[in-house]
């Protein structure tokens, strides 16, 4: 009997789990799940990917029940990154950890709140929401009695940390992307205990879950935008590629209802950037003559990719979103507001530790004269809150909150 098209064989190049480089703790195998579905299932039942139900993607959650939050985004990156997992004969357990884990360090209030936390911990290393997540799963999180953090293995760490490529280069200098600021601290610490072979590529799971967030948060933020009004129809007609996408709707169903229309376009927006990414992935596995996981991670560039002309497509869609919704001064407004919470309680948690809950005043405390250890202590604290509860924190610290409306 012939393999199904959506059941390929596994190919030669996928990550193995049986095969796995392991965990920094030894623990017994299970003898019902894989060591990537134990990674999967450790990160959903996480505190902190609990917390992404309360945190910004674009739009403020409480603004209305249908905007993305960081855990529905999350959800529809890991039902894309399976899907090209699945295309390409990997292992899609892998994909969807690697997806679900990657925005667990962000901050409340989304790019907004990022920003504001690089600032004021520039000081002391600053902030990356990379290395936060890294952060979170091996040290912040406390479930287990032998360990912190989530004891994941090395291939879904590594995917986490290096989804957007590698951090240093051959010679071990940093790539360009942290040439002034260097790599984190904290994921140099890290990698000083478990080798994550930085100047190297992750594999093609987390290649794939790197390209399911463009792809996601590109759709959504598209479909977010028009529901609030901040995007029209008519700016649609008029954006590369939307455009076209859009009369291709209108043709095949004229007078279609707003609502239908937006979904419409969003789903064939989603298909083509899948359907791209599959094809050119495997023309470069194809051409690369990839034949094992180990290949995909000394590759001279990624194997999962958009072509050329959808690369610039994506670009081009990106451009449009900058500037008619990130922009726009509404959500400019709220930005510049939810900044300020941040701006406020930082410095007053760096005064006053013991304002702070219990352990996280305990620790704060422990960390003496060093202010970047009572720095990063309170980063921890502020980036591991929802965007209520910093509101919540800053209404009683400070008396009021703003109204981020």
């Amino acid at each position: 009997m012939p393999t199904s098209p959506f059941r390929p064989v596994r190919a030669a190049y996928a990550a193995d789990a049986d095969a796995s480089r392991g965990r920094l703790f030894g623990e017994p195998e299970s003898p019902s799940r894989t060591e990537f579905q134990r990674d999967r299932d450790r990160i959903i039942h996480s505190t902190a990917f609990r917390r992404l139900a309360h945190k910004t993607q674009v739009f403020i959650p409480h603004e209305g029940d249908h905007y993305r939050t960081r855990l529905t985004h999350s959800l529809e990156v890991a039902q894309i990154a399976r899907a090209l997992a699945r295309a390409l004969g990997l292992d899609d357990d892998l994909a969807e950890a690697i997806a679900l884990a990657h925005d667990l360090g962000h901050p409340p209030f989304g790019h907004a709140g990022e920003d504001a936390l690089h600032v004021m911990m520039a000081p002391y290393g600053g902030f990356d929401h990379n290395a936060q997540t890294l952060r979170i799963v091996t040290k912040l999180e406390r479930r287990y009695a032998a360990f912190d953090g989530l004891n994941l293995t090395f291939e879904t760490l590594e995917g986490l940390v290096k989804h957007n490529g590698p951090l240093r280069l051959p010679d071990g200098s940093p790539t360009p992307r942290f040439a002034k600021s260097g790599v984190p601290a904290a994921i140099l610490e890290f990698d000083a205990l478990f080798n994550l072979d930085l100047a190297h590529f992750a594999s093609a799971e987390a290649q794939a879950a790197a390209i399911a967030d463009d792809i996601a948060y590109n759709a959504h933020d598209i479909d977010d935008g028009l529901r609030a009004g901040l995007i029209d129809v008519a700016d649609i007609a008029q954006a590369p590629f939307l455009g076209d996408l859009a009369a291709e709707v209108a043709a095949l169903r004229p007078g279609l209802e707003p609502a239908r229309f937006v979904h419409e376009l969003v789903r064939r927006l989603i298909t083509r950037f899948i359907e791209d990414a599959i094809d050119e992935s495997r023309l470069r596995l194809g051409a690369a003559g990839v034949a094992s996981a180990e290949d995909i991670r000394d590759g001279a560039a990624p194997m999962v990719a958009f072509s050329p002309a959808m690369t610039r497509l994506e670009a081009e869609i990106k451009q449009f979103l900058l500037h008619i919704l990130y922009r726009r001064e509404p959500l400019n407004r709220i930005r510049a507001q939810a900044a300020e919470v941040i701006f406020n309680l930082f410095p007053h948690f760096f005064a006053k530790p013991t304002s702070m809950p219990t352990d996280w005043a305990a620790a704060a405390q422990a960390a003496g004269g060093d202010d970047t250890r009572r720095a990063r202590v309170i980063c921890d604290y502020i980036a591991g809150m929802t965007d209520r509860y910093v509101l919540q924190e800053h209404r009683r610290i400070f008396g009021a909150a703003p109204e981020l409306r």
